[in-house]
């Protein structure tokens, strides 16, 4: 199967293309370096430019399925113009790939996009699922409702849509646990805000597992990527000092002092987001690291 990705070079994406490539997909990629494109028998990099409309319309030569992984950071300071870039990396490139799959004779079938729990809003006691059509009144459940918007309009062109809403990743590499792992290792690390907040996690390689489990079974709708065990930010900061042997003796960091230091962007390490993965386990999806204690040991050890 010929399969077109993009953000592919990113972290998860890297994962998702050697995972694809176990089953011999050829992958087609698009990115905004041309320095980044490669043309092998298997995984072949295509030029695109969603600000400026270019692409390059031979990605779409027998390609059946898109992977819409693209998209801006969103830890990085939200300045005004940060946040029109997090938006627009996301919903300008799925824009561009629907109209110029309007205007071109090709053989997509599906279109599977990443979101995120972001898109639930902030409660320390509801569990979240698919279904529920609440969003969050923030500027990450303006990103998400937009992203998906962007998805969903493939629908108009026949097109099966899968959405992912992806919790927190964590990978060795880099990301959240990355950064909450270094504070803890030098000395400094704190619970934060009331410590009590849901973090909805997932091991990178079982997120981009989920990835595949929606492309071979063929999978639409509404899917949440985390792990079956929640945790508050309480304990994750004590199961990493645990992992890695270090202790925890500062007192937690006060919300308002979060805020001062983050600004608008401090939601993404207060709110709080219970989510639910019971979907995709009715689907007949097997987590490797469904544990946090697992998975820690297999990225901090």
């Amino acid at each position: 199967m010929n399969v077109l990705i993009t953000g592919a070079t990113g972290l998860v994406g890297n994962k998702l293309v050697a995972l694809l490539h176990t089953d011999n997909h050829v992958i087609h990629y698009l990115s905004t370096s041309k320095s980044k494109l490669k043309d092998n028998l298997n995984y072949k990099g295509f030029y695109w430019n969603p600000s400026t409309g270019e692409i390059d319309t031979k990605a779409f030569e027998d390609v059946s399925v898109i992977i819409h992984l693209a998209g801006a950071s969103i830890s990085k300071k939200w300045t005004k113009a940060y946040k029109k870039e997090i938006i627009e990396s996301r919903v300008e490139g799925a824009n561009l790939i629907f109209e110029t799959l309007k205007n071109i004779p090709n053989k997509v079938e599906r279109f599977i996009s990443a979101s995120a729990v972001g898109i639930y809003p902030n409660d320390l006691n509801y569990v979240y699922h698919e279904n529920n059509t609440q969003i969050d009144q923030s500027f990450l459940g303006e990103v998400t409702e937009l992203w998906e918007q962007s998805a969903n309009q493939f629908r108009n062109l026949s097109i099966k849509v899968s959405i992912v809403r992806i919790g927190v990743v964590f990978a060795k590499e880099s990301g959240a646990l990355v950064e909450m792992t270094k504070p803890v290792r030098y000395g400094f690390g704190a619970v934060l805000s009331s410590g009590k907040q849901y973090v909805s996690w997932i091991h990178v390689d079982d997120l981009v597992s989920i990835f595949k489990f929606i492309l071979d079974t063929d999978l639409k709708g509404v899917y949440n990527a985390v792990s079956p065990y929640p945790i508050s930010n309480e304990e994750l900061t004590k199961a990493i000092a645990k992992t890695i042997e270090k202790p925890l003796f500062l007192p937690n960091v006060p919300k308002f002092m979060l805020n001062l230091i983050l600004g608008e962007m401090h939601i993404i390490l207060t709110s709080s987001q219970n989510v639910s993965c019971r979907k995709i386990l009715d689907a007949g999806f097997q987590f490797h690291f469904a544990s946090l204690n697992k998975s820690l040991q297999n990225l901090l050890k």
